[in-house]
């Protein structure tokens, strides 16, 4: 929060503010993706005001419109602070003493003051006492806020959320009997949060992103009593309503089931009176710990601090820290172990300075002492791993260090054998192509809709997916097919419905593995519309589903009328699993240290098979050996387990900020007339046809409504587009996107790495902040005003020369060619289109096997002449970034179009002094 004041939209400001000084209707919430900002923004606001008041009362000016508007804004806070603990609705009742009591100088300092702790993070560092000492009042009728000066030290801060419906006196009662509890030698410092509905709770969780432990005590109405539109806001999640619905009788358990929802790694406790009989089934599902004696704050302060502990403890990254501080001599490999062969040299003594000494103390070779071994874990690792399942909702999870396309290829050895078809998206990461040469399984290749205004794929449709298993399955080789792998999020941010595509899937094919490329979409747990369409979230989803009996009494009305004989029935209707028959076999690999905390490579598999311990637990340890490294880095495996840490601490926070900076970054592009001129901010109806976007959802924001129409794209449509996925269409710039991309990095200092021929995407993750959406914006406006002031000066030809480029990149676009198929020499040439992609590759290494033709006309010459052409290895451009064409793959007249109209620097598999590397027209058995 300590730049949040930075480069806050003028219109924006103008809401806030109002139309004049003596506006009473309030500031609107709307402009906001969440309040959150709002909120910052008005106390920024009102210590402008307050200062202005100052002045004007010493100057004995009439200040009364001055005063009303001071006034708006505090009932505004006054609504807002009731959810958060500081500076809490207390500070809002002083100052609006204050003004009454014309403390008009005490008023400006206090409200500077708050605004300094609240924006510089500085009241994070309070001690208990110190909260405590907040409700008392000064002489002036002014709350008390010390100047401190981190005394807290390194304690993390947190606030407890107790839902109670007491009465007021006994509300602050129990958060000053709570604070009370508190001790020097805790580890961890809170303050307390009192509301008294569930509607208000719901709020509250959302709103406050430093609550991280709920106390639910006895009874309490369901209704809040705010009218913030945003605020109500909160209250609009379908996974809100369905709880309540579904707990009419007991709010306490719907609150509960509802928080579980929107923020699953919330520690609740409840007090209660009931009886023991009506709490059994809920403690340990919905509720950490039930308390029956109301009186018991020394037990609950221990409990609650247990709770933060349980989170916060890194198991690995504690054992490794305190095994570098042991003194230890080292008989065994590694040289660079302790700083040993740095800190005696003579001449690399630099890197010892560049990286300290810590780095180097933990660098070790040993798997005991403390330590432990990531190819058999027992001790820290197993326990990190462990935290690591029940953060991202797996059943097991495991640690990577040699990035995602290792964790792809262990997940696909595991899990598929010779012989084996897999459904694969044909835009898949290389990874997996090679992982499927590895194993000889035979992919069938899906082509993603393609967006040839913008030189980009989308995704598989889900009727693509039902397409290729029904041909399969009338083939007669649906017993053959294992795996469906797919990419969610895509690189440009095209984000399935697992839970959708699995149910579908599972109804024609009950034993189907599911394997989802979460490589970009780690942080997608951490919050709710977003957790909905994570792997690990839909099958959880899916197998308590199936396990229920209102999902069997569906399923049997659905039975009466569907003809799952019918193909075309099974192609283009909504199917249903069969609970007798289904089984949720799912796997999710993630880059976590591209979009998460973690070092480079840092990676992780996440698991959620009910068949694993029958079925795969052996082969996925032999295929954990295969390519796990008997040296792993410590460093990335002890950051890994920090970035899990971090997640459930503030995963929440950090991901629901950088969809809000996005948003910014979104909104001031678009309504930017210079920035307008030339970049084009790409929305939801530009990546997504209209067929699968059932919401009717077009843009993110919109006049009026707001961001109301996310939630139910994000529960309903087939895709919906990630917001942090900010891709600008730059055909108007008249520079593609490889140059604009050097451009900024040459000049600017701006690193991007995801372009198409006319677009560049810029990703918004946890670690970017405000200042850098300033710098990207100022940036970019830079760009616009030299292209401006070149196209005002520029020569005739010149314009000509201009205007061809920005016509060439926004209407002469290549074409964006399907996948063509496996040549008869690598497939059975039924109608099904797998290929026998490792006969292909390996044949393709055999130099008497293939020959080389170049894109200058060979190639075309010799298809014009009748020759069959099939690729011998993988060809990638980058971008795509994905192989358009892969071992024993004919190359098609849409391929070769494609290939000679890109304008790229890099091609993997083509050499440009050889040409492409294809197979002898005698090694296919046509010459």
């Amino acid at each position: 929060m300590n730049d949040s004041t930075i480069n806050v939209p003028s219109s924006r400001l103008r809401e806030i503010r109002g139309a004049g000084e003596g506006d009473d209707s309030g500031p609107s919430f709307r402009p906001y993706y969440d309040a959150s900002q709002f909120r910052v923004d008005v106390w920024n606001e009102l210590r402008r005001l307050t200062a202005r008041l100052e002045r004007k009362g010493r100057a004995k000016a009439d200040s009364t419109a001055l005063s009303a508007s001071i006034k708006t804004k505090l009932q505004t806070l006054s609504e807002i602070e009731q959810y958060f603990a500081f500076p809490g609705r207390r500070a809002c009742r002083q100052l609006e003493h204050a003004q009454r009591r014309g403390h008009f100088g005490a008023l400006a300092r206090q409200t500077e003051r708050l605004v300094r702790l609240l924006v510089g993070d500085q009241y994070r560092d309070r001690e208990a006492r110190e909260i405590v000492h907040e409700d008392n009042e000064g002489t002036d009728g002014v709350i008390e806020v010390p100047e401190f000066g981190g005394s807290n030290g390194s304690r993390p801060y947190f606030e407890v959320l107790v839902v109670d419906d007491t009465g007021t006196d006994t509300s602050q009662d129990t958060r000053k009997r709570l604070l009370g509890m508190r001790r020097d030698q805790d580890a961890y410092t809170y303050d307390v949060v009192v509301v008294t509905s569930l509607e208000d709770a719901v709020i509250a969780a959302q709103f406050n992103f430093n609550i991280q432990s709920v106390v639910i005590r006895y009874s309490f109405p369901t209704d809040s009593l705010t009218t913030e539109p945003m605020l109500r806001s909160y209250l609009a999640h379908s996974d809100v309503q369905a709880a309540i619905e579904r707990n009419r009788e007991n709010p306490a358990w719907a609150l509960a089931e509802a928080l579980k929802a929107l923020r699953p790694e919330l520690d609740m406790y409840l007090v209660t009176d009931d009886p023991l009989s009506n709490v059994a089934g809920h403690t340990g599902r919905s509720f950490s710990r039930v308390f029956y004696d109301q009186e018991d704050y020394l037990e609950l302060h221990l409990t609650i601090i247990r709770g933060i502990h349980e989170r916060y403890e890194t198991p690995f990254f504690n054992a490794l820290r305190e095994y570098s501080h042991r003194p230890t001599g080292v008989f065994h490999a590694m040289p660079i172990s302790r700083g040993k062969s740095i800190f005696k040299s003579h001449w690399i003594r630099d890197l010892g300075d560049f990286y300290g000494e810590n780095i180097f103390l933990a660098e070790t070779s040993a798997t005991t002492g403390g330590l432990d071994s990531l190819l058999q874990p027992h001790g820290p690792i197993k326990s990190a791993q462990e935290k690591v399942a029940r953060a991202f909702g797996s059943h097991r999870s495991y640690f990577v260090t040699n990035g995602t396309s290792t964790a792809n290829k262990i997940v696909v050895q595991a899990l598929l054998s010779p012989g084996d078809i897999a459904l694969v998206s044909r835009d898949c990461h290389k990874s997996h192509h090679y992982a499927l040469v590895l194993v000889g399984a035979q992919p069938v290749y899906m082509d993603p809709y393609s967006l040839r205004e913008f030189t980009m794929y989308g995704a598989v449709t889900l009727h693509e997916i039902k397409r290729n298993l029904l041909e399969l399955k009338a083939a007669g080789k649906l017993d053959r097919v294992r795996m469906l792998l797919l990419t969610n999020c895509t690189f440009d941010g095209v984000i399935y419905n697992p839970y959708r595509v699995m149910s579908e899937v599972l109804a024609i094919k009950p034993d189907m593995v599911f394997v989802w490329d979460e490589a970009w979409y780690g942080f997608a747990r951490f919050a709710p519309d977003y957790r909905r369409r994570t792997a690990m979230a839909s099958a959880r989803r899916l197998r308590y589903e199936l396990q229920s009996e209102a999902y069997r009494v569906e399923y049997a009305k659905w039975l009466e009328t569907a003809d799952l004989d019918d193909p075309a029935f099974l192609q283009d209707q909504p199917l249903m699993p069969d609970p007798e028959t289904a089984t949720v076999r799912c796997y999710a690999t993630q880059s976590t240290h591209k979009t998460l905390t973690s070092l480079r490579q840092g990676s992780m598999i996440h698991v959620y098979d009910l068949d694993y311990g029958r079925r795969v637990a052996e082969a996925f340890e032999d295929a954990y050996m295969t390519h796990t490294s008997t040296s792993p880095n410590y460093q990335i495996i002890a950051s890994l387990d920090v970035g899990r840490r971090q997640v459930e601490l503030e995963g929440y926070e950090l991901v629901t900020q950088s969809v809000a900076l996005a948003m910014a970054l979104r909104e001031r592009v678009q309504d930017s007339p210079e920035l307008a001129a030339y970049f084009q901010v790409l929305k939801p109806r530009d990546l997504i046809p209209a067929q699968h976007r059932e919401s009717g959802l077009e843009e993110f924001y919109r006049p009026g409504s707001g961001y109301k129409k996310m939630g139910p794209a994000f529960e309903h449509d087939e895709f919906v587009v990630d917001p942090t996925r900010v891709t600008i269409q730059i055909g108007r710039t008249g520079m593609d996107g490889d140059t604009l991309r050097t451009h900024l990095m040459d000049r600017y200092d701006i690193q991007i790495n995801k372009t198409s021929r006319n677009t560049v995407l810029f990703m918004i993750n946890i670690g970017t902040s405000r200042g850098g959406i300033a710098y990207l914006l100022e940036v970019l406006s830079r760009i616009a005003r030299e292209l401006t002031e070149h196209r005002a000066v520029e020569s005739d030809l010149e314009r000509r020369i201009g205007e061809a480029r920005v016509n060439a990149l926004t209407k002469q676009l290549p074409p964006m060619p399907n996948f063509s198929r496996f040549h008869a020499r690598f497939s059975d040439e039924s109608v099904t289109i797998e290929g026998d992609l490792r006969r292909a590759f390996f044949l393709g290494r055999s130099e008497s096997s293939c020959d080389f033709l170049r894109l200058d006309g060979q190639i075309q010459a010799a298809m014009e002449a009748g020759k069959e052409i099939v690729s011998a290895g993988f060809v990638t451009p980058y971008p795509p970034g994905f192989p358009v064409l892969v071992p024993g793959q004919v190359v098609s007249a849409e391929i070769l179009d494609y290939l000679a109209a890109l304008d790229v620097k890099e091609i993997h598999g083509y050499n440009p002094d050889y040409g492409l590397r294809v197979f002898t027209q005698a090694q296919l058995g046509l010459s």
